[in-house]
């Protein structure tokens, strides 16, 4: 322990990695652009600078704490020198803030006003850059990038990828994919978590609303939309609801008023997955073939695995992820003509996830040459049709999901969470269906906070070795492992995004550890006070296996490799 006078006052500290965080603990908020708790630190923007007692500056995010150090965070000199800095960004930065989907919530205009830049003395003189459509998920704006990194070190350190890096040098540098292609020609897994911490527009979602409010119009169109257990937790924070709760019930109000016609909670495809999944791992663990099982639920991890790992391709389920199958039963459902009414059915998804705009065009994904999931929408592209259409969201008033796919069990609530595919799993493994059963599936450890968690469970006299990861970086640490022979297990559950769906590249930003802590308890929250714990135990999906399901269960749960 030491301590540190910061603007005449002591405080103590203990093994904070830097003066920066020891000053945010002291309560006072100072600004950074490149900074960020999870990434590796860079100190290119400088403007978390600040002044010894002897008068000298240092940016205090690289800036080891010693015990004694007298720091002054706001003088005058370094007012002045944060706001040049800022001055300078805006130079070398597009500003046409009115129009950016950035706007509001752009970490540069925000230090822009706070800082007090009211003008910009110096003219741009960058190239610029053309925009990148070329990915289904993101959009990439080189203009608006202020080469603090983020994307940079996010893509790689935690996403272990590593698509983008610094092309050129002083005024001509320019953050860019190698040898300058666009961003679909590499090796891109769509997970949108550059975009989660680029702190301007440079990197921003692909967005597919007015293709949604146009089938909206339609009178010959039926317009479906089903939203995933990640999204409810996440929404509320935008309208000032309490961080982690759900609003599912708000969602489904809201969309019914937007004009969809029915409303669907992808729980319910979750508990197919489980019914699919499940039969599959035990199909392997008694064939002795293609172990360990990689889960497929996340498409920026198969995504990942095909690239990285191509050895490994046929260990991926066959099983399509819940969004793939509820558009497909629910195409299937439409395909009467009873039941269409003579109008084409459209599928909108509510996502948490980028990457669920590639999965969605697959070719793989689709049935008798049709596309399944015809518009996906990230949680914060629904943020922005809400406002859109003018709704008070938080005086909206919960509904109920429509019939016949509206109900999901606790167990396809979880999937949002890292480890919930996976304790999905034991759930239906367990004969057992008591409340006690279920606190003991939770505390076997695949609640841990870690990004890797290894434990084994009991089934039928064999000891299941489970892993699950998140941040595709773990994932490539652990494959390594598998593929050396150092590691060795029956199922791997994998979500491409850190702490799982709930953190997803559409989710809204700005999520700190509180938010993050708050959301998975909220997917917890809401398994709780569900009657039905089990996928097995669905009577709407056992129904549906006796009903429409009957002799389709593969061409519309699993994956069509041939079409």
């Amino acid at each position: 322990m030491g301590t540190m006078t910061i603007d005449g006052r002591k405080v103590e500290f203990t093994d904070e990695k830097n003066v920066l965080s020891i000053i945010r603990k002291a309560g006072i908020n100072i600004p950074t652009l490149c900074y960020h708790s999870e990434l590796s630190t860079f100190g290119a923007c400088r403007l978390c600078t600040v002044e010894d007692d002897r008068g000298r500056t240092f940016a205090s995010c690289s800036e080891e704490p010693r015990d004694g150090m007298v720091i002054y965070t706001n003088t005058a000199k370094i007012k002045k020198h944060r706001k040049l800095i800022v001055e300078l960004l805006l130079a070398a930065h597009c500003r046409d803030c009115t129009t950016c989907v950035k706007s509001g919530e752009c970490v540069l205009q925000e230090l822009a006003h706070r800082l007090g830049v009211t003008n910009v003395r110096f003219e741009n003189t960058r190239e610029q850059w053309p925009l990148d459509f070329s990915s289904p998920s993101i959009v990439r704006d080189p203009n608006k990038c202020i080469l603090c990194g983020n994307c940079v070190r996010a893509c790689s350190e935690l996403q272990g990828v590593g698509v983008l890096g610094f092309a050129h040098r002083g005024t001509n540098a320019i953050v860019i994919p190698a040898f300058g292609k666009d961003i679909a020609s590499t090796e891109c897994v769509n997970c949108g978590q550059c975009r989660v911490i680029c702190p301007t527009g440079a990197i921003t979602i692909r967005t597919n609303m007015d293709e949604a409010w146009n089938a909206l119009g339609d009178p010959n169109v039926r317009v479906v939309a089903q939203i995933a257990p990640a999204v409810r937790v996440a929404v509320g924070d935008a309208f000032g609801l309490t961080k982690g709760r759900s609003v599912m019930g708000k969602l489904v109000n809201a969309l019914h008023r937007m004009g969809f016609d029915e409303v669907y909670d992808t729980a319910f495809s979750a508990d197919l997955t489980i019914m699919e999944e499940t039969a599959e791992f035990l199909d392997r663990v008694k064939s002795g073939e293609k172990l360990p099982l990689l889960t497929s639920c996340c498409p920026a991890w198969v995504k990942f695995c095909r690239d990285q790992y191509p050895e490994y391709a046929d260990n991926i389920s066959t099983c399509r992820s819940p969004q793939g199958m509820l558009s497909a039963v629910i195409k299937e459902h439409f395909r009467d003509p009873e039941k269409s009414e003579g109008k084409k059915t459209v599928m909108v998804s509510f996502m948490p996830c980028t990457a669920k705009k590639m999965e969605a065009g697959l070719d793989e994904n689709h049935t008798k040459g049709e596309r399944d999931t015809d518009i996906v929408l990230t949680s914060q592209e629904l943020i922005r049709m809400i406002n859109n259409f003018g709704l008070d969201f938080a005086s909206l008033e919960p509904e109920a999901c429509d019939m016949p796919f509206g109900f999901g069990s606790g167990a396809g609530v979880i999937f949002g969470n890292s480890g919930g595919v996976t304790e999905a799993v034991l759930r239906r493994l367990s004969p057992d269906h008591t409340k006690e059963a279920m606190d003991e599936i939770a505390d076997c450890g695949v609640r841990s906070d870690e990004y890797i968690r290894e434990f084994s469970v009991p089934y039928n006299g064999i000891d299941v070795k489970v892993c699950v990861v998140s941040g595709l970086a773990n994932a490539r640490i652990v494959m390594d492992k598998v593929k050396s022979g150092e590691a060795e297990y029956h199922i791997i559950e994998v979500m491409a995004c850190r702490r799982g769906c709930i953190m997803g590249g559409g989710q809204p930003t700005r999520a700190g550890d509180r938010t993050k802590a708050a959301r998975t308890r909220g997917l917890y929250n809401a398994d709780n006070t569900t009657i039905i714990k089990k996928s097995d135990e669905n009577p709407l999906v056992l129904s549906l296996y006796e009903g429409l399901l009957k002799g389709k269960e593969h061409e519309l749960l699993h994956i069509n490799k041939h079409e």
